[in-house]
Order: structure tokens, then sequence, then C-alpha cells
């Protein structure tokens, strides 16, 4: 065994197998994620039900994966990374059978929960089983092979999805990810490093108690405004302030306690501090606004699911074409070129969807998502290599633990914040209550009378919605800024990573 971490390019065999299995697994969640996105219009029209409910089905998603993710740190202790990564992998099968079996709105929405609990232990398990796998100056490479794979979820669910939904059922979006997931079941069990379970620290069963119903209810709170109309109501501040107390209490608690849930001792370092910062910012944003763009071509344009999901196509594509640049860019001239040029080039392309229209050409949106994926290669997993690149490997499960906090808390605000723009701005189009504004829309949308109106006051509607996004997104570069500008030197005290050991 070395004595340092390896320190050339070169992912050898035992770490591509690694990272094939972990793709696997990524894939299954990121094609759900994307794939019921898409289908969102149909599930709303299916159920006869409001946006803002409808909208649970992928917020309430989130926030399940927001909400167990910091249980994985203790979990790949106590049970070894490997079993809990297969366990995850069963768990989220479970809800996505359930899920295809819904009857009515409200179970859908519970098993998609359900499949978030398993969702939410897979990604981070799968990172700190990379991390250990290649060490910290190899992060980079490593999230670029991780990467490309992983696109095919943007890319190929949107699509896939359509087509199901179109052609098929939407209860496929769910019944899909079956055989995806025995697959990676049985290539996890057969490749993945042993690791036996280490003696756990006394699991934060307190902190638990805190931080997962805080940041539930917070987001509840969130979620809550288009049809409570407005934050005065019990139905929104109580759930909110309930979620702040417990992680204002959450936090307090674990600056004292020896053994906490979540190590916020972690954003001491000014790196990892600052890129969690830029991350929470970028993905409020970004997520935000992807959960709109399927729903406009959907509502406004009048497409089907299928065609949707072809129209986002260029964005994946373009962010396949820049993350592996990125990503070994990241490791040799800093994180900081390449992730403001990145959030350069996605404003740009957003800005055109700030004018947005019912006639908008096609070829300009499409151009338009083309660069914003360029965009986006650049800057989501430089900013994960940037957070974890000066830690030592005794950190890196609970640093891992802490980034997919971040990463999903703040996706599951963005997309209910920007679900209750879009809803409020749509109810005062159309002039009705704000739960009622997607409906109202789809009416007048559908009426040949009012089809021409109806189609430009929707489109206004998420033309400045899109604006919000914009403005979140240019704060984004400010602490960006702050990022480090050259490859960071390995931090004093690391040592070497337990050999990978392959069935």
């Amino acid at each position: 065994m070395s004595s340092e971490w390896p320190d050339n390019d070169k992912l050898d065999a035992g770490v591509l197998k690694v990272a094939g299995v972990v793709v696997l697994g990524a894939i299954m969640a990121i094609l759900d994620t994307t794939v019921v996105n898409v289908a969102l219009q149909k599930l709303t029209l299916e159920f006869q039900t409001s946006f803002d409910t409808i909208q649970w089905v992928a917020t309430g998603y989130m926030l399940a994966l927001a909400t167990v993710i910091p249980v994985t740190g203790w979990a790949s202790d106590r049970f070894g990374t490997k079993r809990l990564y297969m366990i995850a992998i069963a768990l989220f099968l479970v809800g996505s059978m359930l899920a295809g079996l819904s009857w009515n709105v409200e179970s859908l929405i519970i098993f998609r929960v359900l499949q978030g609990f398993g969702g939410g232990m897979l990604m981070p398990a799968g990172m700190t089983i990379m991390t250990r796998a290649a060490g910290p100056q190899r992060v980079g490479r490593v999230m670029a092979v991780l990467g490309v794979p992983m696109l095919l979820g943007p890319i190929g669910g949107p699509i896939l999805g359509g087509y199901l939904v179109d052609a098929v059922s939407w209860r496929w979006i769910f019944y899909i990810n079956v055989p995806i997931g025995i697959i990676t079941i049985l290539l996890a069990w057969r490749l993945l490093p042993k690791d036996a379970p280490e003696p756990a620290e006394r699991f934060d069963f307190w902190g638990m108690l805190m931080v997962s119903p805080g940041l539930a209810a917070l987001l509840y709170g969130v979620s809550n405004v288009p049809a409570a109309g407005g934050v005065g109501s019990v139905d929104v501040w109580l759930p909110g302030l309930a979620g702040i107390v417990l992680l204002v209490a959450f936090v307090l608690r674990t600056l004292k306690v020896p053994n906490p849930l979540m190590d916020l001792k972690l954003f001491t370092n000014r790196t990892f501090a600052v890129s969690m910062a830029t991350m929470s910012l970028f993905c409020v944003a970004f997520f935000g606004a992807m959960l709109l763009l399927p729903t406009y071509f959907l509502l406004v344009r009048g497409e089907s699911a299928l065609t949707a999901g072809l129209l986002l196509a260029p964005q994946g594509i373009g962010a396949m074409l820049t993350m592996p640049v990125g990503g070994q860019l990241a490791d040799r001239i800093g994180v900081r070129k390449i992730v403001l040029p990145g959030i350069v080039l996605m404003l740009a392309g957003l800005i055109a969807f700030t004018q947005v229209s019912a006639t908008t050409p096609y070829w300009q949106l499409m151009a338009a998502l083309f660069v914003m994926g360029l965009g986006m290669g650049c800057t989501m997993m430089p900013i994960t290599t940037a957070a974890l690149q000066t830690l030592t490997p005794a950190d890196m499960a609970r640093a891992s633990t802490a980034t997919n906090i971040v990463q999903q808390t703040a996706g599951a605000i963005g997309s209910a914040v920007m679900s209750i723009i879009l809803a409020a701005l749509l109810a005062g189009k159309f002039e009705v209550p704000t739960s009622q504004g997607q409906l109202a829309a789809t009416a007048a949308i559908m009426n040949p009378q009012t089809h021409a109106v109806a189609t430009g006051l929707a489109a206004d509607a998420f033309g400045t919605t899109f604006l919000w996004s914009l403005v979140l997104l240019a704060l984004c570069a400010v602490p960006a800024l702050l990022l480090p500008a050259k490859r960071p030197s390995l931090p004093e005290g690391h040592e070497a990573p337990q050999p990978v050991v392959m069935h």
C-alpha cells in the first residue's frame, strides 16, 4: 500500500469498476427525477389536482432526500458503505414499484417520499465509496467519470419519460427503475470493495429529531404558500417557524456535543464553506428553473411529453461536452477559473428564457439550453471538487454527507420557491385563486376562443419566473469569486486510503 494518495492522472481498473456501479445507481435516481418533471402536467390532469399539490411529487422526493441524508455518515460506519448502498437501492426499488401502483395523488406523494429515503442514502454513499477509492487529488477526474454517464439521466430521462407518458402509461416512469435497480444490486454485491462495519460513534438521535423534521417543516411551510394564498396563513408560518426553531436548536446543540449528526466544524474550512455557499445559491436557481422548463413546453406551447423531452436534450448535450474538461481543469488550474465562466454561460442562456413568449422560435430556446448546459458542466462538479479537495480522508464521509444535504435542500427550496412564484403569477394573470392558476391557464389555453391570449399571458408568467432564477444565479457569482484560484496542496496529515479490495 502506498504511503500517499496516488498523484497521477490515471484511474486504475479497480476505481473504474467501482465508478461503473456507482454510476448505475446515480443514473437510476437522476433518471427518475427528470422523468417526473416531464410528467407533472399529465399527472395534474390524471388526478384532477392543482399545481401546488402535484409539485409535491417532485418536492416531496427532494425533501425526503434532504431528510435522510444526515443519517448516511453514521450508517456508513455502522453498517459499511457497501451494505448501505445496497440497502438504499432496494428501498428505492420498493418505492418505485409502489409509486407505479399509486391510486391517487396522496398515495403517489407518499411513495415518492419512500423513494426519496432510498435515493437520499444512495447518492452520498456512492460518492463516499468513490472518494475513498480515488483520493482527493483525483476527485475532479472521478467526478468527470461519474458525470458523463450520469448525463444520460438528464438527456435520456425526459425523452424516455415523454415516450412512456404518451405511448404507454405514466406508471412506467416508475416501473422503469426496477430492471436498472436489480442489475445495480447484483453488480454492487460483486464489484464494490469490501468494507467491514467499523465501531461507530454514538448516534446523535436528538440531532436527528431536530434536523430532519426541521428541514421537512420548513420546506412544507414554504410549499404551502400557493394553497394558503400568502405567508400570513397558519399553514405557512407555523410549520415554517417550527422548522426554523428546530434547525437553530440543532446548530446550537451540534456545536456542543462530541459526536454530532452533521459535523458543522467542516465549515471552519474556508474553501469548504465558500463552496457550500456557492452550491446553495446555484442549486436554488438551477433546480427551480429545471422544474419549470418542461411545463413551459407542455402548457404554453402545447407539446407532447415526448417532444418536450426532446427539446430539453440540448442542455444535457452541452453539459456532456464541458463536464469532463471542467473536472480535469478544476484539478489542474483551480476551481474559480472554471466556475465563474460557467456561471456566465448559464446566465447568458437563461436570459433568453426571461424574454420567452408563446411564439419564441425553438432554435433560440434550444440554443439557449445548449449554452446553459455548457455552463452547468463547468459549475456543479467543480464546486463539489472544491469542497472536497482540501479535506483529509477522515473527513470525506461526513463532508460528502454535508455536500449532499446542501445540494438536495437547496434544490427542494428552489423547486418550491419557483413553483410558488409561477403559481402566483398565473393566478394573477387569469384572476383566480393562487392554487388554481395552472388549471385556469390550461383550460383557457385549450379553449380555441381564448387560446392566443391565454398562451401570451402564461408565457409572461414563465418569463417573470425565469427572471427570479436569473437573479439568484447572478448572486451565485459572489461567493464563487472566493473559490480557490489554483490547485490546492495536500493538507498536512493526509494518510493513505484503504486499499480497494475487489470481489
